[in-house]
């Protein structure tokens, strides 16, 4: 039978345990244009952040 070498912290276990939960950035929508952006970050197809716009961008002209 297995015996324990030393005690091991709650702390210790719980951090080890978060790795298995993290599920990277997630996506969120742009709630002026509806494109996919990173939260917390400015929109790239409009430019908008905040509710205002922050950058200029360039449409493409067909």
């Amino acid at each position: 039978m297995a015996v324990q070498q030393s005690k091991v912290s709650k702390r210790t276990v719980r951090t080890r345990h978060a790795a298995n939960r993290y599920k990277g950035v997630q996506v969120t929508l742009c709630p002026n244009c509806g494109a996919a952006c990173l939260p917390h970050r400015v929109c790239k197809k409009c430019g908008m952040y905040g509710g205002r716009a922050v950058l200029t961008v360039k449409q493409d002209e067909k």
